[in-house]
């Protein structure tokens, strides 16, 4: 049999969620941790419920080398309004998450899944990762480096989704659903418009919906 190629997963949470951050992880598998991460059930954070992770989340952390990028809501919308372009701001995420891991350890390959160019995070690595064999893969969720990522992404998008709803007593709704635009219209009615941008991310249409339409403003 192979030897087991240790190596580093990466993976992000709240890209598709308009409240929330977007939170890029990468954890690095040995032969051993892969072995406890499937006897624990470990896989795509996708296919388990968010109780589950949360149960799972000390598991990857006490077994692994790992990394966690939380991009908050204000940061996130900086970031965005400079690069203008979502998946160069998840390349940059990716890269950061690598190089912190090869900070504490050497690793020779990276997987992730596929979101664009692999150029993008390649040029977004710097010292340290310059040299690490990268590569993107489609639905790379089923390799268990990338879904111990997946994982530890959710848990702390769900960590901090819990942190805002106890800052502005709001219940906050997980994805895109008709049911944020509600909320985002208590949240406005509560703090006002100009605090949206700090529990959601503004390039969405829904943004524009309740918030430019409201005050009658050019959407572009």
């Amino acid at each position: 049999m192979d030897k087991y190629l240790t190596h580093i997963g990466t993976d992000e949470s709240g890209k598709g969620d308009f409240f929330g951050p977007l939170v890029i992880a990468g954890v690095m598998v040995d032969e051993k941790a892969a072995q406890i991460f499937i006897d624990a059930g470990i896989k795509d954070s996708k296919k388990i419920t968010d109780k589950k992770i949360l149960t799972l989340e000390p598991i990857i952390k006490q077994h692994s080398v790992y990394s966690i990028v939380p991009i908050s809501n204000k940061k996130y919308n900086e970031l965005y309004a400079n690069i203008k372009n979502l998946n160069k701001l998840l390349a940059w995420g990716h890269a950061r998450v690598i190089e912190n891991i090869l900070e504490k350890e050497n690793c020779e390959y990276a997987l992730s899944d596929k979101f664009g160019d692999e150029s993008l995070i390649k040029s977004a690595l710097m010292k340290k990762g310059q040299n690490i064999n990268l590569e993107q893969m489609v639905r790379a969720e089923s390799d268990i480096a990338v879904a111990a990522a997946s994982v530890l992404a959710r848990a702390t998008f769900v960590h901090k989704i819990q942190d805002m709803e106890q800052e502005f007593g709001i219940k906050f709704p997980k994805g895109c659903a008709p049911l944020v635009k509600d909320t985002a219209k208590e949240f406005i009615k509560k703090f006002g418009a100009d605090r949206l941008d700090e529990v959601c991310k503004t390039h969405f249409k829904t943004y524009h919906e309740v918030y430019i339409n409201k005050l009658k403003l050019p959407t572009k």
